[in-house]
This record gives structure tokens, C-alpha cells and sequence, in this order.
């Protein structure tokens, strides 16, 4: 596994994700997050999808039920927004559950309801990590 694997992609990410947070501070509406973050990422020129949606098969056969992620960025980081107090372990499993889905490797959950501070989280799941001989970087 290759810690750095879309590290600079992550950085510019995170980046808006704090401009957002140090212009809006914490305590509104998870909604208002994602409309500016979706703004500043449009300003900062980085590719984006808002709200697209998983598929879920189960025996081969397409499920009624589809996961919505909040970002899909840069073509490889799956964006989770929160607006809460605390993360808790269920935003976490969400997070890995959008990142199974497509099997995407990297992942960031971002907690915007947090005070004096953005709080985030970024993951890695190694087992759709890029083999050693392509290179992320």
C-alpha cells in the first residue's frame, strides 16, 4: 500500500475543504457546506461530481437502493460532508461502504460541524490501491 497514493489530489481537496470552513466557521446546515465547498472547488478548478450514485447489485442483480456519496473528486477521492459535533463510527462505515462500492481507494470524511476546527479523516482501502508497478503520483 502506497500511503501517498492521490496525495497531492487530497491536499488541494482539503485545501478548499478549509477555506470553506474558515469563511463559514461550524454550526450551519450540512447542505450549506456542500453548496459553498462546491463553489470554491469550482473556483479552484478541480474536477468534481455532487451526489452521484452507487449501484448496489447483490447475486448479479441490481438493487433498488443506491448509496449517494456528497463529492466525488479529482476522478478519484470519494467526499463525505458532515455538519455534527463529533464524528462517529457509523460516518466512518459509510464512508468505506461508498468506497467499496466503486472500489475506490481513497477517502475523506469531513466533519464541518466541529468547533474551533475542521475536522477530517482520510482512508485508504489497500485492496484497490494501484498495483506497485502503476504509479499515483
Amino acid at each position: 500500500m502506497k500511503p501517498e497514493i492521490y496525495q497531492a489530489e487530497g491536499y488541494q481537496f482539503m485545501g478548499a475543504a478549509f477555506e470553506v470552513y474558515n469563511d463559514r466557521g461550524y454550526g450551519m446546515a450540512e447542505e450549506i457546506y456542500q453548496e459553498s465547498l462546491e463553489i470554491e472547488l469550482e473556483l479552484r478548478g478541480i474536477a468534481f461530481h455532487s451526489k452521484p450514485e452507487l449501484r448496489c447489485h447483490y447475486k448479479g442483480r441490481e438493487l433498488k437502493k443506491r448509496y449517494v456519496p456528497d463529492l466525488f473528486a479529482f476522478g478519484c477521492l470519494v467526499v463525505e460532508l458532515k455538519a455534527v459535533t463529533q464524528l462517529a463510527a457509523e460516518h466512518e462505515a459509510q464512508l468505506i461502504n461508498y468506497l467499496r462500492l466503486p472500489r475506490q481507494p481513497v477517502g475523506y470524511l469531513v466533519n464541518f460541524g466541529h468547533k474551533d476546527t475542521l475536522e477530517w479523516k482520510r482512508f485508504i482501502l489497500s485492496e484497490f490501491c494501484p498495483s506497485a508497478s502503476m504509479s499515483a503520483d
